[in-house]
């Protein structure tokens, strides 16, 4: 007896088969690239340029190239690397989470959101990195001993507890990532006519053979790592607050700081993920893979971890007045009507107020308004970091220390060159990786293929067996091998 859900809507569109999946996800890897994505990496390029002039400016002349003061030593460089190590968030919330949860929705976003996760954990160590003043020397912040002195790394520092968070963030992060990738490097290796794509396509497949044993493996691995990478979705934002929290600052010394900036994370994810996906939709034209569904899902999470971010906010406001320390109250005053003013303005204005319009479902399942609401929460996401870092510092115990942080031409060269890296990384990505999981999202079709005991010879990247033609099924279970694979991806393509 078949059966199809009548309550939700299929997460793959237009009735495609394993060999449609085939032909639509290898066809962006296989085709000269197209003017649209000529476009976009052209300006992605630009930025990138203005990124290593801005470095460079910065290792030449020094860190007095910014606009730091004795007052404000954390500001913009700081505000950036919290903003990217966010964005990364969502990367692993999608890929390990929602994985051992059997959330099947993801299959068609967890690879842009890995990939993504892995570009912005880059861009964030550019950062911390620059910030030293003298990056040649950066691998004094690992543990290591040395013949320069008695220099020790603090392991009450929880700056080093950030190293060692990130780098296995992104270490794990990575692994996950190229895990997934194998499989389809072997059906992209199996149709590659030029010598040099099949010769690259063979090295990364890593002599993938889609046997049972393999797919066995694979689905082991996937789940080991799900298993490691989900702490993580906990673990490195609440260190990167602990930076924060663990100081004495008046704004900062709060324990609200790590599911604050956990769920801030999400939110910030999540939102870079709908814009990148949106994009790659339309540049790709994935729009029975990438579809309304999807969407309107993303939205639903973004709704809520932005709402549990405007908790959060009034939570700070009620913990400041009930401590009565009136340094912590001044400090929160000060945000909403200081010189600052505006930059708390607009951290509420987009984190608070406009996830608000997703509980309208004409909004929910709007790609223009989608587009839109996920580029402002982005902006509010920056400004909250700002707010945090520069408001705190720049009014501190004594007024006599008081100043403004303005940021120079260098401080935002280096901000909008990450942003440019972190495109063409996506961009090129995007080009010669599949950028959606086909083994996963075979396992989510209605269509299944009766067995057969011999395969068509047409060479055509099908995955039927000759005679037989694609069913009607009920949905697959993902984790079990012989659901994804029934892949043929070896004998047809």
């Amino acid at each position: 007896m078949q059966y199809v859900s009548p309550v939700r809507e299929p997460l793959v569109t237009s009735g495609k088969t394993y060999h449609d999946v085939t032909q639509d996800i290898c066809y962006q890897v296989e085709a000269a690239p197209n003017i649209r994505w000529m476009g976009a990496l052209g300006v992605a390029l630009v930025l990138l340029g203005v990124f290593f002039y801005s470095v460079y400016r910065t290792l030449w002349y020094g860190i007095g190239e910014w606009g730091l003061n004795k007052t404000i030593g954390w500001a913009w460089d700081i505000t950036n690397f919290v903003w990217w190590v966010g964005i990364g968030h969502a990367g692993t919330l999608i890929s390990a989470v929602l994985l051992l949860f059997r959330q099947k929705w993801r299959s068609s976003i967890n690879r842009a959101a890995e990939a993504m996760t892995i570009f912005a954990v880059i861009c964030a160590a550019m950062f911390p990195v620059l910030h030293m003043g003298r990056p040649w020397l950066a691998f004094y912040v690992f543990p290591l001993q040395n013949t320069l002195g008695s220099l020790w790394a603090n392991f009450n520092s929880p700056l080093l507890w950030d190293v060692f968070a990130i780098s296995t963030y992104f270490t794990v992060s990575l692994v996950f990532w190229y895990t997934g990738l194998v499989p389809d490097f072997a059906t992209i290796r199996d149709r590659a006519k030029g010598k040099i794509a099949k010769v690259s396509y063979s090295l990364l497949s890593m002599g993938w053979t889609g046997s049972a044993k393999h797919w066995s493996r694979y689905e082991t691995v996937s789940l080991i790592l799900a298993g490691v990478s989900t702490p993580l979705v906990l673990s490195v934002h609440t260190i990167v607050s602990m930076d924060f929290a663990t100081s004495v600052v008046p704004g900062w010394h709060t324990t609200i700081f790590p599911p604050y900036f956990v769920a801030g994370a999400i939110f910030s994810g999540f939102a870079m993920v709908l814009t990148l996906m949106l994009i790659t939709r339309v540049v790709f034209k994935l729009e029975d893979y990438i579809t309304l569904e999807h969407i309107a899902l993303m939205n639903k999470i973004m709704m809520v971890t932005g709402s549990i971010v405007g908790v959060a906010y009034i939570t700070e406001f009620f913990i400041a007045w009930y401590s009565q320390v009136e340094y912590e109250q001044y400090c929160f005053i000060n945000r909403a009507t200081g010189p600052y003013w505006w930059a708390y303005l607009s951290m509420m204005s987009c984190n608070v107020l406009s996830p608000q319009f997703v509980w309208i479902r004409r909004i929910r399942y709007s790609i223009p308004m989608t587009f839109v609401l996920s580029i402002i929460v982005n902006i509010g996401m920056w400004f909250e970091r700002f707010v945090i870092i520069v408001s705190s510092l720049h009014r501190d115990y004594l007024p006599s220390s008081w100043a403004m942080f303005s940021p120079t031409i260098i401080d935002v060269g280096v901000y909008v060159g990450t942003i440019g890296l972190f495109f063409t990384l996506f961009l090129l990505f995007a080009k010669f990786f599949p950028v959606i999981n086909m083994a996963e999202v075979k396992t989510i079709l209605k269509y299944t293929v009766n067995d057969g005991p011999t395969y068509g010879g047409s060479n055509d990247g099908s995955r039927t067996p000759a005679g037989h033609h694609a069913t009607p099924a009920p949905y697959s279970t993902p984790g079990v091998p012989a659901s994804a694979p029934v892949n043929y991806d070896k004998q047809n393509d």
